[in-house]
């Protein structure tokens, strides 16, 4: 029966979900499995027994739509980071990002605090005094101490009148990486972007 077949099928395809290391074939089969068990508990109304499978109708319903923007938004972010400049390869970041507003004067973190958060500056001005910076709108900081061996801020942070943040942590920062090795790499390479651009503006300076 079409039914059995269907049943089948979803199962295998979760079975088959526990097997995949990164996150992008995950939702497709994921998105796949949803697809098999809406068509499973439909074919219930045909064989009578909807009324006992009609939950994995909801269930897959509502699950299908978030497997799918979550799948369009991993896509979308590979693609940024690959094909994008810095400022929107950062821009790429904040559907993954918390935002919060601090007022003037607010210590986001002291130089050898513990660095478990990287910051992008939505509106505002962030002020890092031990090395005489200031962060305006669009700008990436946070990411040195994020990377680093101890994990500890290698200068302080205070918002130079009101600021908005989008803020990510280490462990989503982690979590994104290992997900997606290809976004991994290109992390690095902003990372690494910002820090030579740094260390030209010092030198610079220096001169």
């Amino acid at each position: 029966m079409l039914i059995v077949i269907a049943g089948w099928l979803s199962a295998v395809l979760v079975f088959s979900s526990f097997f995949m290391r990164t996150m992008i074939p995950l939702r497709t089969v994921a998105i796949c499995s949803n697809v098999s068990f809406i068509a499973y508990a439909l074919l219930g109304l045909k064989y009578g027994v909807f009324g006992r499978v009609y939950p994995i109708l909801v269930l897959h319903a509502a699950l299908l739509p978030l497997n799918v923007v979550r799948l369009r938004q991993q896509k979308e972010l590979i693609r940024a980071v690959h094909e994008a400049s810095e400022d929107e390869t950062s821009r790429a970041l904040i559907p993954y990002m918390q935002t919060e507003t601090r007022a003037a004067g607010a210590v986001l973190f002291r130089k050898g605090d513990p660095a478990d958060q990287l910051y992008i500056v939505q509106r505002g001005r962030v002020r890092l005094p031990e090395i005489g910076r200031v962060m305006s709108d669009g700008e990436v900081f946070g990411e040195v101490g994020l990377f680093a061996p101890q994990h500890r801020r290698t200068t302080g942070a205070t918002c130079d009148g009101d600021c908005r943040l989008h803020t990510i942590t280490r462990d989503k920062v982690l979590e994104l990486y290992y997900q997606n090795p290809q976004f991994g790499f290109a992390l690095i390479r902003l990372v690494a972007g910002i820090v030579e651009r740094q260390a030209a503006v010092e030198a610079a300076a220096r001169a």
